[in-house]
């Protein structure tokens, strides 16, 4: 980029600077004159005028920056011969189709920023990430060839992504030193292929296998801590990252071959911790594999959420409950300040995970934790900042600060540092969250970077659905889709509604569905509400779920607790800045949030249980229904990813006793990126990805098939194409 066009940027960035500020001093102005009157005004512009001078100055160099990555292609890595034979050669929308540039209401700066911000996730050290190698190979782990095989979207460097990352994985500092972790975009950004050309869509479901992807970097990490000569190479590579020149010009993670094998041992020891604890099974005892495109996040949350509350109290009872009292007490007298204290909750497993053997570790493990069995594809984000309530069954509300509270609660899943400890002396915000006690309080640090959270939520808001694009795919049959268009206002609008897909102003409201009314799997319904867990820092605290406040005792629904602790952190300002930085950015993420936020409370729509003093998530018990723009691009289809494509998902299910015809698919396979542009979907062949069986709890492809069986194939095909057109 020349001198030239930095200029451009930077005026163009300043112009929309003193735009956006001048409208967060009217909506300022608008909201206090509403409660205070006339005279709050003058105040107000006395204090903007302080206040926002040095943020004006601040943001003006992140706004800048955040221009300057306008890679036309998005980074894209052609890749002309891929893990299922899914190569490609060109990339839409790029430098091939140029009209096409903006064609979600995003820039090519706009995904690139998306792709490259960090939101707090340390996964490993980011000198770990760069030249691990792969188990049984010199191959690094993070190849090209690798990255493709989980199905992530290998990126070429550019201006914020430098080191050529994989799409969604990022650098992140914290405590001084450098991370990998992924942004939201690694689970919601996917890549459709026909014909040799790529197509990429923004806030889509992605297909990566993030489960093999973690069990084989621990296999990775283990190795290298066993094989010698591989152990070297990996020691000589970090020291290498870490030298005179790198100190010079950036934060140095090591400075001695010792610090680098202490880390080696203890997040080897991490990610096998993370592994072991979210190992799914069924209720069976049975294994259950999620495959491409799937995971149970809320699993894999509230089993985070539980590690790190953890306190001794708590943990010594449980142990009471897994070991003989003779034994318990050898252990115990081994269990000092130094491997369990009563202050310190990060990573109690961790500490006392050598002092027991394999089958007390997984009598612990199963006290403590829930089996994360419930995968879901993950949803894809157009809308999201406009919907009332998110996630599959709503749990979670869009009012207020909930967006916040949302985004955080995905970085406490996705490896964010938890810094919880319990702190000496009275704290007049841990006093306002509800911890009452006055002497001592819970100090929720952590490396969830809440102003980047807030950025990356407003700017969803310009993200809008993907129209298909006839430049790449076969055009719409426009007879076939009016046709279709009838059978849908018969049949589909009551629950899904259509929307103006680029109006700013536009409100999406859920219409939820008993799971036992609209019949699909209710295993991640069922899990939500049923799972429990040890309260540990947070008993005797109080939480507000709006229909009364529950009083949090020794078990309670881990949904309760992820909720309490998240609330937590949010209101928690970021001890990594200076003072004052700290307190500027924590405020004007909840000032921004509230003031750019038009969702308010409201009540849930549709049929579904409410929740009551005796069941307060009862509600949770259902799955929403959200208008289709865009659906063509978020294959597989229900919440658990169980049928292909939206043909498959117009017919019913084959049960015993049907006659011969037309069914859903029992068997599939998913992970191939090639688009089927008839039946919307992708193709499935034996041998490309992993095999889909929906007999396996969790995985049924049950309900929500309504009148479908008297549907004829042509009235089918008809719906299929007016879906396109959405």
């Amino acid at each position: 980029m020349n001198i030239i066009e930095c200029t451009l940027y930077f005026i163009k960035s300043i112009s929309n600077l003193v735009k956006w500020i001048y409208a967060k001093i009217v909506g300022i102005l608008d909201y206090t004159k509403s409660l205070f009157g006339k005279k709050s005004t003058q105040c107000v512009l006395v204090f903007s005028g302080i206040a926002i001078l040095i943020p004006v100055i601040i943001l003006a160099i992140a706004k800048t920056v955040q221009d300057w990555d306008d890679a036309p292609d998005r980074g894209a890595l052609v890749i002309t011969k891929a893990m299922f034979g899914d190569g490609f050669d060109k990339v839409f929308p790029g430098k091939n189709y140029p009209q096409y540039m903006n064609w979600q209401g995003w820039d090519p700066e706009d995904s690139m920023w998306y792709y490259t911000t960090t939101q707090g996730s340390d996964l490993i050290p980011y000198d770990f990430f760069m030249v691990l190698e792969q188990e049984n190979a010199t191959a690094l782990f993070r190849s090209t060839e690798n990255i493709d095989r989980y199905r992530y979207i290998p990126l070429r460097p550019t201006y914020h992504n430098p080191d050529g990352l994989p799409l969604g994985m990022v650098k992140d500092t914290y405590a001084g030193k450098d991370y990998m972790g992924f942004t939201c975009s690694a689970c919601h950004t996917n890549q459709i292929n026909y014909k040799r050309t790529a197509i990429r869509v923004d806030g889509a479901p992605s297909l990566a296998d993030m489960e093999n992807f973690i069990i084989d970097m621990s296999k990775s990490l283990k190795a290298t801590l066993k094989d010698k000569d591989k152990k070297k190479r990996f020691i000589d590579a970090v020291m290498a990252r870490n030298g005179f020149k790198e100190m010079l010009t950036a934060s140095r993670n090591y400075s001695s071959e010792k610090e680098v094998e202490v880390d080696l041992i203890k997040f080897s020891s991490r990610v096998e911790d993370y592994v072991f604890i979210n190992h799914s099974r069924l209720k069976d005892g049975r294994d259950l594999t999620y495959g491409y495109g799937r995971l149970d996040a809320f699993g894999r949350i509230f089993n985070r959420a539980l590690q790190h509350i953890l306190n001794k109290k708590q943990i010594t009872m449980i142990l009471a409950d897994v070991i003989a009292a003779p034994e318990l007490d050898a252990i115990l007298k081994d269990v000092n300040d130094s491997v369990l204290t009563d202050n310190e909750f990060d990573h109690v497993l961790e500490r006392i995970k050598p002092l027991l053997t394999a089958k007390q570790m997984i009598d612990l493990n199963d006290r403590i934790f829930n089996s994360p069995n419930g995968p879901v594809s993950y949803p894809f984000l157009w809308d999201t900042p406009q919907h009332d309530y998110v996630q599959w069954n709503g749990i979670a509300a869009n009012a207020g600060l909930g967006p916040l509270g949302r985004n955080a609660g995905e970085v406490i899943g996705v490896f964010g540092t938890l810094d919880w400890e319990e702190e000496e002396g009275f704290s007049l915000l841990a006093y306002l969250l509800g911890q009452k006690n006055t002497q001592r309080h819970i100090s929720y640090n952590s490396s969830v970077d809440m102003a980047n959270l807030e950025r990356l939520e407003d700017h969803l808001k310009k993200l809008y659905s993907p129209v298909w694009p006839e430049v790449v795919l076969p055009k719409i049959d426009n007879k076939r889709a009016a046709r279709g268009g009838v059978l849908f206002e018969k049949k589909c609008v009551a629950c899904h509604a259509s929307i103006d897909r680029t109006d700013p102003k536009r409100k999406v409201i859920a219409n939820f569905s008993r799971v036992k009314d609209v019949g699909t799997d209710p295993t991640t319904a069922a899990n939500v509400l049923a799972y429990e867990g040890y309260s540990g820092i947070t008993e005797g605290q109080y939480l507000n779920v709006g229909i009364g406040n529950l009083l949090m005792e020794e078990k309670m629904p881990v949904a309760a607790l992820l909720t309490l602790v998240t609330k937590n952190v949010v209101a928690t300002p970021d001890a990594e800045k200076p003072f004052f930085r700290r307190w500027e950015i924590f405020i004007m993420s909840l000032v921004d949030t509230l003031l750019n936020n038009d969702i308010e409370a409201s009540l849930k729509r549709g049929d579904y249980d409410p929740d009551t003093t005796i069941n307060p998530f009862a509600s949770l018990m259902a799955y929403k229904a959200r208008p289709l723009n865009g659906i063509w691009a978020t294959a597989p289809y229900l919440h658990n990813g169980s049928v292909p494509t939206l043909y498959d998902l117009l017919l019913p299910k084959k049960n015993p006793g049907d006659p011969a015809g037309e069914y859903r698919p029992d068997v599939f396979y998913i992970g191939s990126r090639e688009f089927d542009p008839v039946k919307v979907g992708f193709i499935s062949e034996k041998g490309k990805g992993s095999r889909f069986d929906t007999s396996l709890p969790g995985n049924h492809n049950t309900g929500h098939d309504g009148d479908v069986k008297i549907l004829t194939k042509a009235q089918r095909l008809d719906l299929v194409e007016y879906m396109k057109t959405l």
